[in-house]
C-alpha cells in the first residue's frame, strides 16, 4: 500500500489545489481550474418548457389526437430553460432545419447573485 503522509511533498506546485477564501461562510475553498476538463463529457439533461396547465382527471382521460391543451403562455412569450431542474435561461423558439431551437435572450442568475445584488 502506498503511503499518502507526504503527498503535498510529491505533487507539483502546478497542479496544488490553491485556497481560496469565501466570505460568505467564513471556510476556506479549495479550488482547482484545470479540473473542468474533467466534467467537459458529463451529460445533463436539458429541458425547455413552453408552458404549464392544471386538468382534472376526467380532461386527461378524454385527450385524443388533435386534442388542443392550452398553456398558461401566450404565442410569442419567452420559453423557459432548465437543465437538470434548475432554470438557467429564458429564450424564444425558432426553426432550424425543420426542427425546433431555443435562442437564448436571458441568462438566469444564481441564488448567489440575486443575494449580493
Amino acid at each position: 500500500m502506498e503511503d499518502y503522509e507526504n503527498i503535498d511533498d510529491e505533487m507539483p506546485i502546478s497542479n496544488r489545489p490553491e485556497v481560496v477564501a469565501e466570505k460568505s461562510n467564513g471556510k476556506p475553498k479549495t479550488s482547482n481550474p484545470g479540473n473542468i476538463d474533467l466534467l467537459m463529457d458529463v451529460s445533463l439533461r436539458v429541458t425547455v418548457e413552453l408552458g404549464r396547465t392544471h386538468m382534472q382527471l376526467a380532461q386527461i382521460l378524454e385527450l385524443q389526437h388533435g386534442s388542443v391543451v392550452e398553456l398558461d403562455r401566450l404565442a410569442g412569450d419567452p420559453v423557459d430553460v432548465f437543465v437538470n431542474d434548475c432554470m438557467v435561461a429564458r429564450g424564444e423558439v425558432v426553426v432550424v432545419d425543420d426542427k425546433f431551437g431555443v435562442r437564448i435572450t436571458e441568462m438566469i442568475s444564481s441564488k448567489a447573485e440575486k443575494v449580493a445584488a
